[in-house]
């Protein structure tokens, strides 16, 4: 059974920077795909970020240019650094992975910015 672990969240002012960590139970190598996602309250999950296994990474328009997501094969772990927080970026955020079209979720990490 996978797990994922997240790790990082907390309160932050607007204009801060917070690093979340994402640590898996076994090797991520064995991942296509690792990713971060968020929901904020009333609304749906969305994608913020992800990264293959090769390191290539995708990002949602709002988070171009401020977040950074990576991957440490050795630590088994998958980190989203989170720079010019906005308020609109409060959300629980959740790991994910995916082996052979299967999703697997972390338990989420909240993260509130506060204006």
């Amino acid at each position: 059974q996978v797990q994922l672990v997240e790790s990082g969240g907390g309160l932050v002012q607007a204009g801060g920077s917070v690093r979340l960590s994402c640590v898996a139970s076994g090797s991520i190598f064995s991942f296509n795909d690792m990713g971060w996602y968020r929901q904020a309250p009333g609304k749906q999950r969305e994608l913020v970020a992800t990264i293959t296994r090769g390191g290539t990474t995708n990002y949602a328009d709002s988070a171009k240019g401020r977040f950074t997501i990576s991957r440490d094969n050795a630590k088994n772990t998958v980190y989203l650094q989170m720079n010019s927080l906005k308020p609109e970026d409060t959300a629980v955020y959740y790991c994910n992975a995916n082996r052979a079209g299967v999703n697997f979720w972390g338990q989420g990490t909240q993260v509130t910015v506060s204006s």
